[in-house]
């Protein structure tokens, strides 16, 4: 029993470093590598230069959204979680929906909703706020237009102790 205990232990303790790419190290880790550790992408850009954008969210339970960039050589030159409020202060009003999915990945489809009388799609993420508390981004685009009208946070509600950050 002991010996299932620890293999499921070292399992999980495996599982956990594929989430955000821990282990792999930049200028030595392929694009396969990536994929092989990360599993596959949610999206990917193809930059004209050769080089790589790759997605992996981590919702709707999850915080994190994980960017990895990979040169043109094929191999890794960073992974940056980008749900933090420095990546949502790039958020702009007139940004594309593209150019939105582009600094945070994708929202949890769940989470998307189009408001008729306001002609407005809202896209939604999850993130864990500087005070440690479950919070919510929200862009709201001009339906019209497919740009961004206004962005805001808040902050889940939950009772004392409740909140999962």
């Amino acid at each position: 029993m002991r010996l299932v205990a620890i293999s499921l232990t070292a399992l999980l303790l495996c599982s956990c470093a594929s989430y955000s790419g821990r282990g792999l190290k930049p200028g030595e880790a392929s694009l396969d590598d990536v994929i092989h550790t990360m599993g596959a992408p949610a999206m990917r850009w193809q930059n004209a230069d050769g080089a790589m954008q790759l997605a992996y969210p981590r919702g709707p339970l999850g915080f994190d959204t994980y960017m990895v960039f990979v040169g043109r050589e094929g191999k890794l030159q960073r992974i940056e979680n980008v749900l933090k409020p420095r990546y949502f202060s790039l958020v702009r009003v007139g940004m594309t929906k593209d150019q939105v999915l582009r600094i945070l990945g994708p929202s949890v489809p769940a989470w998307t909703g189009y408001y008729k009388a306001r002609d407005e799609l809202a896209l939604e993420w999850r993130y864990c706020s500087d005070w440690r508390a479950a919070t919510r981004f929200d862009v709201l685009f001009d339906g019209s237009k497919g740009t961004v009208r206004s962005t805001f946070s808040r902050t889940e509600s939950c009772g004392p102790g409740d909140c999962p950050c």
